[in-house]
């Protein structure tokens, strides 16, 4: 069996002396692994890296095997963002993210889509960290786990929404939620429209990113005993550091 695909590298781990395990997410495949032969060749050298866009061929003699992956580079994202911590720390994230979060050769395309914008976003737009937040939404969408920002759970208002309820995923108004704030999450600007001019700033993508991570931890990775991966942590700890430095 085999198949083509274009697909973006998640992570490689080290498999005899040449060769690497991939793990890659494609268009049409979805989560896929499979054995990199020869992976520090001149041909191969610097392809497999977590956030790289490649077209991948797998194949195996049947499909519940492991399989051989051969990859050529389309577009090398993480080489390009080697002298920025912050976006690298991004692209780490996500990547690992991605990885433990979905199951094995299920398609995504709607979120392979997204996931691949906002690749391009990394690269080129300050606007990065909202966009960052808003992938973690949809991955928690079209993995079944939406949350409903559109209205307030605790009455229909449509304005004012401040907060989200970690019980239901929905969100809630100010005056509904100031009663029980202590216990909701506050629900950043930026992911409600219209969205502030210029972006939410460090404060709204750290409450972004609290927001998301909560939802994925509990209800997307939990039922499955896993947390989430040490990477996003430390996006978490770099934004908060930058955060500090900019206050200063």
């Amino acid at each position: 069996m085999h198949w083509t695909d274009e697909a973006i590298v998640l992570s490689s781990r080290k498999h005899g002396e040449t060769s690497a395990v991939a793990r890659v997410f494609s268009q049409k495949h979805g989560l896929s692994a499979g054995v990199v032969r020869g992976v520090h060749s001149k041909a191969n050298r610097g392809v497999i890296q977590p956030g790289n866009l490649v077209s991948a061929t797998w194949q195996a003699r049947l499909s519940e095997h492991l399989g051989a992956f051969k990859c050529e580079l389309l577009e090398a994202n993480a080489a390009g963002l080697m002298n920025d911590a912050a976006r690298l720390a991004a692209l780490t994230s996500i990547c690992a993210v991605i990885e433990s979060s979905l199951p094995e050769r299920h398609p995504y395309p709607k979120l392979y889509g997204i996931f691949e914008a906002f690749l391009a976003t990394l690269r080129s737009d300050e606007g990065w960290p909202e966009a960052y937040v808003k992938l973690e939404l949809s991955l928690l969408a079209e993995t079944g786990f939406g949350l409903d920002l559109s209205q307030c759970a605790g009455g229909g208002a449509t304005e004012n929404l401040m907060y989200v309820s970690p019980k239901s995923g929905r969100a809630v108004s100010a005056e509904a939620g100031e009663p029980y704030k202590e216990k909701l999450l506050a629900l950043p600007a930026f992911l409600l429209p219209p969205p502030p001019a210029g972006g939410g700033g460090s404060k709204e993508t750290l409450a972004g990113l609290r927001l998301t991570g909560y939802f994925l931890e509990h209800w997307l990775l939990a039922p499955h005993n896993r947390k989430l991966p040490p990477a996003r942590g430390r996006l978490v700890q770099t934004l908060q550091q930058e955060a500090k430095i900019n206050a200063d």
